[in-house]
């Protein structure tokens, strides 16, 4: 299918091009807009959410990322800190000896593949509503209507569509926004990837994963899409200028980090 798209593209001209895929993108939304709004499971989450609108104003989060960084940050530092954890981020917990306060995860695969360790957490956990394929509506399970198209930022009410813009990160940066965060820091973001391809492709491990901060994270077999950083700083660029409109901010402290989109700061230096 993909190589048809590509012999297609290569006769029209490009304007036409993007703007039909523009138009069907929109319908596509549209098609989800019925049920990602009138579900009982949904209907149920938008109510949750709201309750949950600006209560941790005024304070500051750490959104940890998955990165092989994360083993040179003394995150003993975040015990007493509020925290939004991602994906497989649970697999640090033992060591850790604590949880994160929030959970996301947005990723089809993941979600799929880790439904039973994700329906499990006890935690509030934010979830794609394309999840419900393998979860089940439970109390601090909440579903969020997301989209592969249609750039936007949705922090101000996630309980509409929100944009993933290619990363878990970007859905985080939305959610910790609408919960009132006055500042986020970035943690595990390395925004760099041993593996190598062609965006959004997917794939199975063939062995220990390079890529994260435990070799089992995506351990050999496990499926999953290549990243598309293009597109994630887009998302961050939305994000970093939604935060300063609104007189808040993202820093990345993030060890030896790639991502240049936010303010660097020193991760040592954040904790009295």
């Amino acid at each position: 299918m993909s190589a048809v798209k590509d012999r297609i593209k290569n006769f029209v001209p490009a304007p036409i091009w993007r703007s039909a895929g523009k138009t069907w993108d929109a319908l596509g939304r549209a098609s989800m807009w019925p049920e990602a709004n009138l579900h009982a499971w949904r209907r149920q989450s938008i109510e949750q959410i709201r309750l949950l609108k600006d209560s941790r104003k005024g304070q500051r989060c750490f959104i940890i990322g998955n990165g092989p960084s994360l083993r040179d940050t003394d995150l003993s530092q975040l015990r007493n800190e509020f925290t939004i954890g991602m994906n497989r981020i649970y697999l640090m917990f033992p060591d850790l000896g604590f949880k994160t306060s929030y959970y996301v995860c947005m990723n089809d695969l993941v979600i799929e593949q880790c439904a039973a360790d994700i329906q499990k957490l006890d935690l509030p956990r934010f979830v794609s509503w394309r999840g419900r394929k393998w979860l089940n509506a439970e109390k601090g399970l909440f579903f969020l209507h997301t989209t592969y198209t249609g750039p936007k930022f949705g922090g101000s009410d996630i309980t509409g569509r929100l944009w993933e813009g290619a990363t878990v990160t970007y859905v985080a940066l939305q959610t910790a926004f609408y919960l009132g965060f006055d500042e986020v820091i970035l943690i595990g973001v390395d925004h760099n990837f041993t593996t190598q391809g062609k965006p959004n492709t997917t794939v199975v491990s063939q062995g220990d994963d390079p890529n994260h901060f435990s070799p089992a994270y995506f351990g050999k077999g496990f499926r999953w899409q290549l990243p598309d950083l293009e597109t994630s700083e887009k998302g961050y660029s939305m994000a970093r200028e939604a935060y300063s409109a609104a007189g808040r901010k993202i820093v990345d402290a993030t060890v030896g980090g790639k991502l240049r989109v936010f303010p660097r700061v020193d991760y040592n230096t954040l904790f009295p």
